[in-house]
């Protein structure tokens, strides 16, 4: 990765304990880099770590071993978190309260002098589409509206680094595609943000590289273009071939003059890859643990 690291992680573990209960090794030794000005996809099933992963890097727990580092400082230092915008699952905002209220409200918490507060209140609503319901209380906006003000509150401070968990739960196509064109043109501005989603083709419209998390260890990272090509498929274009010219072209594909005939790789769908690695790391577990019980009953 060429960019300038914003978050890194060194052998990031956590395990959670419990009276008279197991312990849960809830992140395994997790190694990711997530470079400036990239979205980049935090992706699992549920149980994977995603949300152990989340909370370590907002320094809302702390690590059993291990490291990370956000925007330079280590997880959970007070300047860092001065720059950093988090728009949670389930937004708890003030029914009652209005997109001006609620964002003036969240612009104090920060600081913000009043005359700048009034300006980014502004600038904010009018990003996330809402200049029609800045008056309107909350209790009175749908599900897209409720999604797109949680995200101008977690902008707020005018964060560098934003992590947006599950931003398109629940919406409508319309609501989708308008907060997906919202975290690209947050992209344009230079953020950097973390997406954690279950909606696989979210993912694949808007991130640079995604990570893929399975009973807390990374699996796969990399670029969508280094993860879905299909290296061992190859598949030819060529324009305006007629039926006969399809038929040779099956015997032999040289030779024929017929213009330029484009070699390329075709790309799986995120979703696809997502579920062979998951599918891949299942099988591995069951047989690690039908080895470890073959062991123990030998013994």
């Amino acid at each position: 990765m060429s960019r300038e690291p914003v978050i890194q992680t060194h052998d990031l573990t956590k395990v959670y304990s419990a009276f008279m209960r197991p312990d849960v090794l809830a992140l395994d030794r997790l190694n990711m880099q997530v470079g400036r000005g990239e979205v980049f996809g935090l992706l699992g099933p549920n149980g994977s770590g995603k949300t152990t992963t989340t909370k370590l890097l907002l320094g809302l727990i702390f690590p059993t071993s291990g490291s990370a580092t956000v925007l330079g400082r280590p997880a959970g230092d007070i300047a860092a978190k001065e720059r950093i915008g988090f728009l949670p699952e389930e937004s708890y905002l003030y029914r009652f309260l209005n997109a001006e209220e609620t964002l003036d409200f969240y612009g104090r918490l920060f600081g913000i002098p009043r005359p700048t507060r009034r300006s980014r209140v502004d600038e904010l609503i009018k990003l996330v589409g809402l200049e029609h319901a800045r008056k309107r209380a909350l209790r009175g906006y749908s599900k897209g509206m409720s999604r797109r003000i949680g995200i101008a509150q977690a902008l707020i401070n005018d964060p560098d680094l934003i992590f947006l968990d599950e931003p398109t739960s629940g919406l409508d196509p319309i609501g989708r595609r308008e907060v997906k064109e919202l975290i690209l043109r947050l992209k344009g501005l230079g953020k950097t943000i973390m997406l954690c989603t279950h909606l696989l083709p979210d993912v694949q419209d808007v991130c640079d590289r995604v990570a893929i998390l399975h009973n807390g260890r990374l699996c796969r990272e990399g670029s969508l273009d280094e993860l879905l090509i299909m290296h061992q498929r190859t598949q030819f274009t060529i324009d305006g071939l007629t039926e006969e010219q399809q038929r040779q072209l099956e015997d032999f594909l040289t030779g024929m003059g017929h213009g330029e005939v484009a070699t390329i790789h075709p790309y799986d769908t995120l979703s696809s890859l997502f579920m062979r690695i998951i599918k891949a790391e299942k099988q591995a577990s069951t047989k690690h643990r039908q080895t470890e019980d073959h062991v123990a009953s030998e013994q």
